[in-house]
């Protein structure tokens, strides 16, 4: 019997992405996640997943302005969002604004691969528009055109405030972070974006695939859940007695542990040293400290190592982005990844269809209704 969730099953040869579960290391094309995330940019790592190789100064301008003037939305899809119910989950709104979409694209069914390409610029430059746009709307403010200049991570911060330019440590830790996010290798939503791009389906409905996955707080909304304990927890001295409840109830703490990391999460060491910086910054390194508690304790007494999720909900909340948003913001980050693979499924496509091993009845018999009603009467 095969093992359930596919676990270390090999489903697709790819070029993007590899990830070393027993060395703990993350490798996008060749290069280890801790150089990029010191050196690089994310405009960088976007381009360097969508070709295999680091952009040339010129070529790495050259993507700039594409994503640059591809952020604004259309009209329409904007007048459709004001019209979503308030109370809608961010998720929820993502996914319908990012399907819309498709239908005013007049190449979204273009295959060849350079309308393809296009399609990725659009789909990286405008979901971060149409998030800051969900948190806009549904707090009754004006919604904030799309700079043609800065980075993605600056221009993101910019329109959520509604207008207000946010400082460079703000602008790096987001950028840094989303590098950290833009892909690991067959996660569940880019399983699905794949699936989805095998069966020649449109690069939007690949992505609203990966979306759907995404939302599933088994993938995407861990951080979430890790700063709702931090926010119950309250203070450092609160971090013990709280986890040992959580432990005698049986409870899981999100952000540790990984399917495929037997070491420490790589990505979890260079969010760890943002949450302190940025509680620096602040004056304030309470939320920094309750972290560091909380993974010591969960190492010392499970043997479980933090994972991405762990420091990236410090991170975020310190950056003052709403909770809700925490998954939104990773969906920011791995439509880079996202659009990597769905194009290398294209060029060497071969429709995903696997088996199920069958482990249910054999050689049962048809028989009429009266008969069922009366076996169903004779078995109760």
């Amino acid at each position: 019997m095969g093992k359930g969730g596919l676990e270390d099953v090999v489903a697709a040869q790819s070029a993007i992405c590899d990830v070393d579960g027993t060395a703990g290391r993350l490798i996008y094309c060749g290069y280890d996640i801790h150089d990029l995330a010191e050196h690089s940019t994310f405009e960088e790592v976007i381009y360097l997943l969508w070709n295999g190789q680091l952009p040339t100064k010129s070529e790495l301008e050259g993507l700039n302005k594409l994503l640059r003037t591809s952020r604004a939305l259309p009209p329409a899809v904007i007048e459709a969002m004001k019209k979503f119910p308030k109370e809608a989950m961010p998720m929820e709104a993502l996914r319908t604004a990012v399907s819309m979409l498709s239908m005013y694209d007049k190449e979204a069914e273009e295959m060849d691969k350079e309308a393809n390409l296009r399609k990725a610029v659009k789909l990286t430059a405008q979901i971060p528009t149409i998030v800051a746009y969900i948190d806009l709307i549904r707090n009754d403010k004006p919604v904030v055109a799309p700079r043609e200049e800065g980075s993605l991570a600056e221009n993101f911060l910019y329109m959520l405030s509604g207008g207000t330019m946010p400082n460079e440590v703000a602008v790096r830790s987001l950028d840094i972070a989303l590098i950290l996010h833009a892909d690991h290798e067959l996660n569940a939503s880019t399983f699905a974006a794949r699936v989805a791009a095998a069966t020649l389906t449109d690069f939007y409905s690949a992505t609203v695939a990966a979306i759907g996955a995404l939302k599933g707080p088994l993938h995407g909304g861990a951080n979430q859940e890790v700063i709702k304990m931090l926010i119950e927890m309250g203070t450092v001295d609160n971090v013990l007695p709280h986890l040992q409840k959580m432990f005698a109830n049986h409870e899981k703490v999100m952000g540790f542990g990984h399917r495929v990391y037997k070491t420490e999460d790589p990505r979890a060491f260079h969010l760890r040293k943002m949450s302190e910086e940025l509680g620096k910054r602040a004056g304030d390194t309470k939320w920094y400290e309750m972290s560091r508690k909380v993974e010591e304790q969960v190492k010392g007494d499970k043997g479980l190592n933090a994972n991405v999720d762990f420091y990236s909900a410090s991170v975020y909340y310190m950056l003052g982005i709403p909770i809700d948003l925490y998954t939104p913001i990773f969906a920011m980050s791995r439509m880079s990844g996202w659009a990597a693979h769905i194009l290398e499924q294209y060029a060497n496509n071969r429709l995903i269809r696997p088996r199920a091993e069958y482990v249910g009845k054999r050689d049962q018999k048809w028989v009429p209704f009266e008969k069922r009603q009366q076996l169903e009467a004779a078995n109760k």
